[in-house]
C-alpha cells in the first residue's frame, strides 16, 4: 500500500515503511513487477488544478449489443479527452462513462457535440458528481497475510 500511495519513494524508504531490509524489498517490488501485478507507475493528477472542476458520469444505453456495435462506440469514445473512464457495465444501461470538465457550459458542449454523437446510442442518463469522498487510489492485496 505504501508504493501504491507514494510510487515515487526509493526502495530504501519502502523498505522502511514496511519493515523489509533494502534487498528484500527491491526483490518483493521486482516480483511484483515482473508477475505483472505492478502494471506501471503514473503520476496521480489533481483534475481540480487542470482546471477540470465538474465530474459526470453518465449512462449510456446502446441501441444494439452486437459486437459492431460495441466495437463503433468503444473505439468512438477513446478519441474524446473529456471521457477519463469508460466501463462495460450490467444492468439497465450498458456502459458507464466518467467525465471531467472545466463547468457546465463545457458539459453542455461535450454532451451536444461529443456524447450525442457516439455511434448507436438509444438513451443516456447524466448523474453530476457534487464531491468525491473517497478517491480511486488503485488496488491494495495485502501479500503479508
Amino acid at each position: 500500500m505504501a508504493l501504491q500511495q507514494d510510487s515515487s519513494l526509493s526502495m530504501a524508504e519502502l523498505g522502511d515503511r514496511i519493515g523489509l531490509s533494502l534487498s528484500a524489498c527491491h526483490r518483493r517490488v521486482k516480483m511484483l513487477e515482473a508477475s505483472g501485478v505492478i502494471a506501471g507507475y503514473m503520476a496521480r493528477l489533481d483534475r481540480t488544478k487542470l482546471g477540470l472542476e465538474m465530474q459526470a458520469f453518465v449512462e449510456v444505453k446502446l441501441a444494439s449489443q452486437s459486437r459492431a456495435a460495441f466495437d463503433a462506440f468503444e473505439a468512438a469514445v477513446r478519441a474524446l479527452d473529456a471521457v477519463i473512464e469508460c466501463h462495460l457495465i450490467s444492468g439497465e444501461f450498458d456502459v458507464l462513462l466518467r467525465i471531467a470538465v472545466s463547468g457546465p457550459a463545457a458539459y453542455e458542449d461535450v454532451f451536444r457535440n461529443q456524447l450525442s454523437e457516439l455511434p448507436g446510442i438509444a438513451q443516456t442518463r447524466t448523474l453530476l458528481s457534487m464531491s468525491t469522498i473517497k478517491p480511486f487510489r488503485g488496488f491494495f492485496i495485502d501479500t503479508t497475510r
